[in-house]
């Protein structure tokens, strides 16, 4: 066939025979990758770069055959994953998957609608507001924030904690320059403490807050690394009194750190005090809290203007899936609207039916809700709270363990499925390089990969638990692995 000539056959990207068996052998391939992801190295291998040399410089003209497609991935693209599925994944949080999850994924890809307005899909949107009320009612939060609680709340789900952060910045400081002017944006200050997410400091210079008006404050030991409401009222005294303007205070349950859990009765009473957006960050830890012997940690919640957690996390729901709640949508909806012509219909014109575009950033969205839905029907809220309770019993015995060991020391207390430690350092060290040369060795092996942190000026190793597939044997396994890369680099040190 010469260039520019039609091909014989009738194109047809979107057959139902087709789709059936093609989609049956990528099934087929998940499923045996599955069973063999033990096998491989935790942390891919490869060198920067490995990919150009392994696959064509420009695209076929021609159609390739599925297997010869998949046996690319298989030779080339598996080799070059780290494997955040494998059982030995213990590195950076949580990303489980289920086959729930990956069945409500294919509902999703597979239906393919762009619910932006309720006309556009209206079971898209009816199902997304009716799973955000299961979550709220399963983590026990406040009618405000639900749609069913009939107080003027409501729910969306995002693709991350980020997109939330930002939509809710953009709700604070539009609400607070229509009270000072828009010529003031320069006075409004963020809040946070020095263990939240980098992510709230990247959505604030988003929205326009000059960096030097983002607050990370000083946590310590002493507390556990959670942020204290007296240094929250400090710094904003300090701020009032130079003529700034407090906007948005971010609390944490679970930070990324050190599972650190801010004191959210507290800080929410400094932030209505002054008149601050507050927002809970439970990205992390917020699924645990649909067990009762964590849901404390939501105590003070009431006081909060939004909440955030990810079910993607450690909620077997696959990425992407950001849970919001707000108490008053009309503050997201006044900052992240547009009305342009082509979407207007009168069922939006009666202000009775939810279009979420305007609760977002982007005017696009995936039918998110279909996946989460089949997920808790799936499961089940007694099996959601097993998987849960199982990955904290992990991270306990593994806590009990480092604990007995001398050349160990746990750093801070475990809150929830992730441990922070390190090997012990000499008199005279401050540990970082010890434990730096450590993590390497652990991470090269491929048996096992984790990730570390600086809290309190040090370096610690962070093993979090939280991956489907990890069984006790694993984490037994790997810290098996552990002492013995501890006594190499011990020995070594001898020489």
């Amino acid at each position: 066939m010469t260039m520019g000539s039609l091909p014989c056959n009738i194109f047809t990207p979107l057959d139902p025979d087709h789709f059936t068996e093609q989609s049956h052998r990528v099934v087929d391939f998940v499923a045996d990758y599955y069973r063999a992801i033990e096998n491989y190295p935790v942390r891919s291998q490869v060198e920067p770069g490995y990919l150009k040399n392994q696959l064509s410089d420009s695209a076929p003209f021609s159609p390739d055959q599925l297997e010869a497609i998949l046996e690319d991935v298989r030779n080339h693209i598996i080799p070059g994953l780290t494997h955040w599925q494998s059982p030995n994944f213990f590195g950076y949080f949580q990303a489980n998957a289920s086959t729930a999850g990956f069945l409500g994924e294919m509902l999703c890809t597979g239906f393919n609608v762009v619910g932006f307005t309720w006309i556009a899909s209206p079971a898209a949107t009816e199902l997304e507001s009716i799973v955000m009320d299961w979550m709220a009612k399963m983590l026990k939060i406040p009618h405000s924030f639900t749609f069913s609680g009939g107080e003027g709340g409501g729910g969306v789900l995002l693709g991350s904690t980020c997109e939330a952060v930002v939509c809710t910045l953009a709700a604070a400081r539009e609400k607070a320059l229509e009270r000072l002017g828009c010529d003031h944006i320069g006075k409004l200050v963020v809040y946070a403490s020095d263990q939240t997410h980098a992510t709230v400091e990247k959505a604030s210079r988003l929205i326009g807050i000059r960096p030097s008006n983002f607050r990370p404050l000083p946590t310590s030991a002493a507390t556990s690394f959670a942020l204290c409401p007296e240094v929250v009222r400090k710094a904003i005294e300090d701020d009032v009194e130079s003529g700034l303007f407090p906007l948005f205070l971010c609390a944490t349950v679970g930070t990324t750190a050190c599972g650190a859990v801010d004191p959210l009765e507290g800080l929410g009473q400094v932030a209505r005090e002054y008149g601050m957006w507050f927002h809970v960050d439970a990205a992390y830890a917020g699924s645990a809290c649909i067990c009762e012997e964590f849901r404390s940690y939501l105590d003070g919640v009431q006081l909060a203007d939004s909440l955030s957690m990810n079910p993607h996390k450690w909620f077997l729901s696959n990425m992407d899936c950001c849970c919001l709640w707000v108490k008053n949508p009309g503050a997201l909806t006044s900052s992240l609207s547009m009305d342009p012509e082509f979407l207007k219909n009168k069922d939006s014109d009666t202000k009775k039916v939810v279009d979420y575009k305007d609760w977002q950033i982007a005017l696009s969205r995936r039918f998110r809700a279909m996946k989460l839905w089949l997920v808790i029907r799936s499961h089940g809220v007694v099996n959601l709270q097993e998987h849960i309770r199982s990955d904290v019993a992990m991270a306990k015995w593994f806590e009990s363990q480092v604990g007995m060991d001398p050349r160990f020391e746990v750093v801070v207390p475990r809150k929830f499925a992730m441990v922070c430690f390190r090997l012990k350092p000499r008199a005279g060290e401050d540990g970082s390089d010890i434990n730096s040369r450590l993590l390497e060795s652990i991470n090269s092996s491929g048996r096992a990969y984790m990730t570390h942190a600086v809290v309190g000026g040090l370096y610690v190793l962070r093993f979090a638990i939280g991956t489907t597939l990890t069984e006790q044997r694993h984490v037994d396994a790997t810290w098996k692995l552990i002492q013995e890369k501890a006594d190499l680099i011990r020995v070594l040190e001898m020489m």
